[in-house]
């Protein structure tokens, strides 16, 4: 009889069951988070103890069900929602701002509880993984620190200790990424001056590494009330050229 055909005594699950529930946990506890490669099968099944192919079985049932898929070229990794939202999502944010800015609005009432909840939950390896992104975007000019940018909102969303909010965010990140180049740094880059944008993000951090949770809140809020500014001032700016283009042409 195999491991396969074995039931655990506790529960009567076979050993395949038991792995794919072990999978499942660190998915939901954060982990293993969206688009990360698990480890191959050999080196699951010999840090479980079970075989080969009590472990291909729980990554099959991990696949049907939605929570993993197939590499290309091999392995398997958390399944990414962004990958499904992303094209259309970033769609509807280039080809209207309004889109944006409700972005920026549903972003202030997600990442106001987020910074909450990370200055409450926050590991001390966390607070140093957000350190080292605002000192790298104190470095990064332009376009580099819209990247930087990213990396703390997605470092603060793993230091909420929330899988269910990294997998929130994960949604939204990659089309953040695509859209911030342009909308935040680089015809808006007159209305705010990096240092001031590396310092909304330091205020933070502080509010974090003191587990403050109000203080983080408040920080957040200010930092996101700016980033709204910043887009209805680009709103504005393209309105007035429109009228200006129209105005010439007539």
């Amino acid at each position: 009889m195999t491991d396969e055909q074995q039931q655990t005594p506790e529960k009567g699950q076979k050993v395949s069951e038991r792995v794919a529930g072990l999978i499942l946990d660190q998915i939901s506890n954060g982990d293993l988070t969206p688009g990360q490669r698990l480890p191959g099968e050999r080196q699951l099944a010999e840090s479980l103890g079970v075989s080969r192919v009590s472990v291909r079985a729980a990554l099959q049932k991990l696949k049907a069900q939605g929570f993993l898929e197939a590499v290309q070229g091999g392995g398997t990794r958390v399944i990414s929602s962004a990958g499904d939202m992303d094209s259309p999502l970033t769609a509807l944010l280039r080809t209207n701002s309004e889109n944006l800015h409700d972005l920026a609005e549903i972003r202030g009432d997600l990442e106001v509880w987020a910074a909450r909840k990370a200055a409450m939950n926050a590991t001390e390896e966390d607070v140093q993984r957000l350190e080292r992104v605002v000192a790298a975007m104190e470095k990064a000019r332009g376009t580099d620190k819209a990247v930087e940018d990213i990396n703390f909102h997605y470092a603060l969303a793993r230091a909420t200790g929330s899988a269910v909010y990294v997998h929130i965010f994960d949604v939204i990140r990659d089309t953040l990424t695509s859209t911030l180049e342009y909308h935040k740094y680089r015809p808006v880059r007159e209305f705010i001056d990096d240092q001031i944008l590396t310092e909304q993000h330091r205020s933070v951090l502080e509010a974090i590494r003191t587990r403050n949770p109000d203080n983080a809140a408040k920080a957040m809020s200010s930092h996101l009330e700016s980033v709204l500014k910043r887009y209805e001032a680009e709103k504005l700016r393209q309105a007035e050229a429109s009228e200006g283009v129209d105005g010439a042409s007539g």
